[in-house]
């Protein structure tokens, strides 16, 4: 199930994982395109309810007409709030897929990649304040190195910095483009893409503050997930994917979770094959202990 939106990763995987009851409560928290919203929606009764969140607007414009839908637009740090303001008592299963979307990417304005001379934005809110240029052209040279090496684990994240501070000492870096200039003296002959795309990424945390909203999301999800609740999450890279990992064994250790899958969930070569996307997904599923 795919559209021009976006074409979801592990889509067959993780909602087969939620052990969908017809008459159950579940939470999209990343809605994004709805692949697999519409996926929950497939298999609910006419008294299920679905909520799904997204902080953009723009992906909540795809939202479907159904009674059973509830939109939120927030980021899912706050489905503690959601769940208990819209009147649930739990979840009886929530999904959580943090790639960003094929939208996001391939519309030049959004600033996401380095394919379009665009302006340096990268919002998934686009009501947030902070932008990528504000961070390229206000951030000291320590704070960007350490942006470069935590979250895009470049290398040479200090030469990185250095080349960014003295381009913006001689005009502000506002475009991709800007950017690519600033770098073309550390970019590799070969395997250009692959170095920019961590450039991009450390940026793009940064800007959404990525880490900090899922670290916040993990517990506040266990916590709104009904006894016997089930919980999905596909990650895309080794930063997050740690942190979902540390929650659900933090939640095994509580006696609050269970494992489902020992080993995280892996695309199959098929699924990589049509959507290169997928190539580092990971899908990791826990369960709330009955009591």
């Amino acid at each position: 199930m795919c559209n021009a939106y976006h074409t979801p990763v592990l889509l067959e995987q993780s909602i087969s994982s939620l052990c969908i009851k017809p008459d159950g409560v579940y939470v999209d928290a990343t809605f994004g395109g709805g692949g697999h919203s519409r996926a929950i929606l497939e298999r609910l009764g006419s008294k299920g309810r679905l909520m799904v969140m997204d902080q953009d607007e723009e992906a909540l414009e795809n939202v479907p007409k159904d009674k059973r839908v509830i939109a939120v637009h927030s980021n899912f740090r706050f489905i503690h709030n959601y769940v208990r303001y819209h009147g649930f008592d739990g979840a009886d299963g929530i999904i959580a897929d943090l790639g960003v979307s094929s939208h996001q990417f391939d519309t030049e304005q959004r600033g996401f990649s380095f394919r379009f001379n665009s302006e340096l934005d990268m919002r998934m809110n686009r009501q947030a304040a902070k932008d990528a240029k504000t961070i390229i052209n206000s951030y000291e040279r320590n704070r960007l190195e350490e942006l470069f090496r935590v979250y895009g684990e470049v290398s040479d994240a200090r030469r990185v910095a250095d080349l960014i501070c003295t381009a913006r000492a001689v005009s502000p870096i506002n475009t991709t483009d800007d950017l690519g200039r600033a770098l073309s003296s550390v970019l590799p002959k070969f395997g250009e893409h692959k170095y920019l795309a961590k450039i991009y990424q450390a940026l793009r945390i940064e800007v959404n503050d990525e880490m900090d909203a899922l670290e916040r999301f993990m517990p506040l999800a266990i916590k709104s997930l009904k006894p016997a609740g089930i919980i999905s999450v596909i990650t895309y890279h080794s930063l997050e994917d740690r942190i979902v990992k540390n929650a659900i064994r933090d939640g095994v250790a509580a006696g609050i979770l269970e494992k489902v899958n020992k080993k995280p969930i892996l695309p199959e070569e098929a699924e990589i094959a049509e959507n290169t996307r997928a190539r580092s997904a990971k899908l990791r599923v826990a369960q709330k202990k009955k009591n």
